[in-house]
């Protein structure tokens, strides 16, 4: 709840943070300012109130007799004022009815420290002042002797509430004043603090879009300019990085199609060599026909290499075109099956016809490709499934072999990567499935792999029906 109630962005935290900060510290001294002229008022009132007291009983006991009787008593809680309580022994004056307030505690107070005694109370939802104090009789020498007159005064507090209260409201207003000069200035700081956030946003977004160029100029000597160097330090640092692959890339690009172009005229030559060895192996020693057959086997498997690479140095120079027609897929993945003699090892499950403006040469290397791949390294049954719909056309190979490992699926289309390190020795390049999927995105789909949910590996292509623009 916490989360969604707080703001997310950094201005907005910003913001947040020094208007609370600045109004709460405004709020805190005003209160606390509020809260010592609080104490200071009820002192000073509390203190003006017995002394006031105290110099009108000490202006009418001389005038009295002692013991006092009950006139002396009268004249004593006149003198006083209102909301008084003067008691000798059995002997009572008082007037007014908060006179009751006086309390017990108070009375034992003044009866045992024998001086004046003040106790603020709250009764009927108001506070009050209670004065007691104790008459004392000087005699000639000096000695202080309790007289048992005991005065007891009540004083209504309710108007110092009210200035208390007054200035509660007055702590209330000066934090409530506060809260426009903290806006504004926590809006101007917000501004000088993110400005350079936002160009390091700005940087960092082109950065991002391939802008290796771009830069924020430090400003100032805090941190947030050592940020800025350090971006900019990383993105010269990148930049390089890029400019060094980019060129090792290009170099070896230019260097495989270099040496599969150099390679064509002698590998024809080998071809045909191979050929009319192929023909002279019958009458042929067994141990110098199997070193034929083999160099006939590795012959063949070098021109397939050097056909893929060459084909991936176009795919790589841009170079690579379609030649759309219309054609069956269903049709054309049949008859790559039969040119290679598969029918009877893939079960082929597809409509009578689907027809889809396409390269009918690169279908037919996806195919080869996936079909291949799935006898060598999977197991049977191998599965193809043509299906169309509106928007789409899918040819989806498995097999039932083990699957592929988890750590593969994503790996599975880079070039020359083997996932049994140990299979070094197969007869495929290492780049089919690699170009399959360059040959599939020439055409505007995609080519997935993974894992059939009852096992084993699963390949799906997808062919969009709208190629126009490929």
């Amino acid at each position: 709840m916490t989360g969604r109630l707080w703001p997310r962005g950094l201005r907005a935290r910003l913001l947040l943070t020094f208007v609370l900060v600045t109004v709460l510290g405004a709020a805190a001294a005003a209160w606390s300012s509020a809260g010592s002229a609080s104490t200071a008022l009820v002192t000073s009132t509390e203190r003006r109130l017995t002394e006031s007291i105290a110099g009108q009983i000490g202006a009418i006991t001389p005038q009295l007799t002692y013991p006092p009787d009950q006139d002396a008593l009268d004249r004593l809680r006149a003198a006083v004022g209102p909301d008084t309580l003067v008691t000798y022994r059995n002997l009572r004056s008082a007037n007014g009815a908060d006179t009751g307030l006086v309390t017990a505690a108070l009375r034992a107070a003044v009866r045992t420290r024998k001086r004046l005694v003040a106790q603020r109370i709250t009764a009927g939802g108001r506070p009050w002042l209670l004065v007691g104090i104790p008459i004392v009789i000087t005699g000639p020498d000096g000695a202080r002797t309790p007289s048992g007159i005991e005065v007891y005064a009540v004083r209504d507090l309710t108007g110092v509430d009210r200035q208390i209260d007054g200035l509660a409201w007055s702590a209330a207003g000066t934090a409530a004043l506060a809260l426009p000069p903290a806006v504004l200035l926590a809006l101007l700081a917000a501004r000088s603090v993110l400005r350079p956030v936002r160009e390091l946003r700005d940087t960092a977004r082109r950065l991002a879009a391939g802008d290796l160029a771009a830069r924020s100029p430090p400003q100032g000597a805090d941190e947030l300019a050592e940020l800025t160097v350090t971006i900019n330090e990383m993105a010269e640092s990148v930049q390089t990085s890029m400019a060094t692959m980019r060129r090792l890339q290009a170099d070896a690009r230019r260097f495989a199609a270099d040496v599969s172009h150099e390679l064509r005229t002698p590998l024809s030559t080998l071809t045909a060599v191979v050929e009319v060895l192929a023909t002279a192996t019958a009458g042929m020693e067994a141990d110098a026909r199997e070193s034929a057959q083999l160099a006939i086997t590795e012959t063949h498997r070098l021109v397939r290499l050097v056909e893929d690479l060459m084909e991936v140095s176009r795919f790589d120079a841009g170079t690579a075109r379609l030649r759309r027609e219309e054609v069956d897929v269903a049709g054309a993945v049949r008859d790559c099956l039969r040119a290679r003699g598969w029918l009877d090892r893939v079960d082929l499950a597809a409509p009578e016809e689907v027809l889809l403006r396409l390269d009918r040469r690169r279908l037919d290397v996806i195919v080869a490709n996936l079909v291949g791949n799935a006898l060598r390294h999977g197991g049977p049954p191998v599965r193809v499934a043509v299906s169309a719909s509106p928007e789409q056309v899918r040819i989806e190979v498995t097999d039932g072999g083990p699957g592929l490992p988890g750590d593969v699926v994503p790996r599975v289309f880079d070039r020359f990567y083997k996932a049994d390190a140990a299979r070094v020795r197969t007869p495929g390049s290492g780049l089919g499935l690699a170009i399959a999927l360059e040959n599939a995105r020439l055409h505007g789909g995609d080519l997935t792999a993974g894992n059939a949910r009852g096992g084993g590996a699963r390949f799906v292509l997808r062919l969009p029906r709208n190629l126009e623009g490929a």
